[in-house]
């Protein structure tokens, strides 16, 4: 029995004494129609309902199962309920879950000094999402540019790349190129520049005495899994070493291993100033992130600068830890590189059938499809029918980022769904 088999009939099994399809699909049409018409529509979800998860798999109401080729953007890195993150989480709610940042906690500590060592860094700033490491990073640069670089007050500048996604708070929407993100959204915070990525001439001739950093995307992911000419993460860290500018690299999607790699600019072998972080450093469980530097950097922050009540709580520093001591292995590391190899080996085998090009690195690409055929989310749609669940992005492009517990065996039955979605299209 195929991996494709044994999955039909584990849905077929899966499925007795729930009643008719007709029931089951309306409990999925009564969950989708209450979050319609409870909450705001900031999102376009795929009209699939999960109830349970583990590994690589979801289960919808319905007790359908469908592989996550998507792992939450990456947040769900080493799989949905990992039984390590699990069990440290479940520890920790038994012990303590918030205190703020008002007193000590016994979990901080050792949190913060586990991940710096893995960055190769002194200091950690906990924070909870994505966006708030960013804004983290942002303040703490405009910081050390006034207080070390010695920038006239109210004067800093930085670089930031055209197709970024860094998040989408107000200061964050003020330099995206997206106008989805920006439109009737202003007005602006300033101070930034925006230069096309890859570019490193632009970016230099950008750089001038109010430039206190460059914020990049080793890889960009939400513009479609962009990956930057050799070389260009080597030359920005040169020029910002002889301009006297931080290079903050935003790893919240491309660190962690997903690249095949703890953080994807040592794939040129560049150590930024500052990595901004979240994520997969929750393991899927809890949001975690955190900016990570020196002290030469991150000492510029006191008492009362910057906060969070929820920032580095027990809760978060447990799941965190756990998702450091993974990483520490060097095993999923290992897998992302391998298992990455086989999907771009696969997906590259659909280039003229229906695919027009595929980026990435390790277990993370972009696939173009051909936009005569249909668009990325007429991909996505016909996908959820084949029980494999990706995202698109920018059109026609659309996103495989499958958890690193992916097999090969589950990266053949994806692949293999998208080609059949793309014959029955004519291509």
């Amino acid at each position: 029995m195929t991996i494709a088999d044994r999955e039909v009939a584990n849905s077929r099994e899966s499925r007795k004494g729930k009643g008719d399809q007709t029931m089951q699909a309306t409990r999925t049409q009564d969950a989708i129609a209450l979050v319609e018409s409870s909450t705001a529509h900031n999102y376009h979800p795929l009209p699939v309902v999960v109830a349970e998860a583990e590994g690589a798999w979801v289960t919808d109401v319905e007790g359908r199962r469908y592989l996550d080729f998507l792992a939450a953007y990456s947040a769900v890195n080493f799989g949905h309920r990992h039984p390590d993150i699990v069990a440290a989480v479940k520890e920790q709610l038994d012990r303590v879950t918030l205190t703020s940042r008002a007193f000590h906690h016994d979990v901080l500590g050792p949190f913060a000094r586990e991940l710096a060592d893995l960055a190769g860094k002194e200091l950690v700033l906990p924070m909870n999402t994505g966006a708030e490491a960013v804004e983290t990073g942002l303040k703490v640069a405009r910081k050390w540019g006034y207080e070390v670089k010695g920038v006239p007050v109210d004067q800093a500048t930085i670089i930031v790349a055209e197709g970024n996604f860094h998040g989408r708070t107000i200061s964050v929407v003020s330099f995206s190129t997206d106008p989805v993100a920006r439109t009737h959204f202003g007005p602006f915070t300033p101070g930034f520049r925006v230069v096309p990525y890859g570019d490193a001439a632009a970016m230099a001739a950008a750089i001038d005495d109010t430039t206190v950093a460059v914020l990049i995307e080793p890889v960009q992911g939400e513009a479609g899994v962009v990956v930057p000419p050799a070389g260009y993460l080597a030359e920005v860290r040169r020029l910002c070493d002889e301009r006297q500018v931080l290079f903050v690299a935003d790893e919240i999607q491309s660190g962690l291993g997903r690249t095949g790699t703890t953080f994807a600019c040592e794939h040129e072998g560049v150590v930024p100033d500052l990595y901004l972080l979240g994520k997969a450093l929750g393991g899927g469980v809890v949001p975690v992130s955190a900016v990570v530097g020196d002290s030469d950097v991150l000492g510029v922050i006191h008492p009362g600068e910057h906060g969070s009540t929820f920032g580095g709580n027990p809760l978060a520093c447990a799941a965190g830890r756990a998702v450091v001591a993974m990483l520490s292995t060097g095993q999923w590391q290992r897998a992302a590189v391998e298992l990455g190899a086989h999907l771009h080996a696969r997906l590259s085998g659909l280039i003229g059938r229906g695919v027009v090009e595929v980026r990435g690195r390790g277990l993370w690409a972009g696939v173009d499809i051909n936009p005569e055929l249909m668009s990325g989310r007429e991909a996505c749609e016909a996908l959820l029918g084949e029980g494999i669940l990706v995202k698109d992005t920018h059109g026609s492009t659309i996103r495989f980022a499958p958890p690193l517990v992916v097999t090969r065996d589950e990266i053949d039955l994806a692949v293999d769904a998208l080609g059949r979605v793309l014959a029955a299209r004519g291509a």
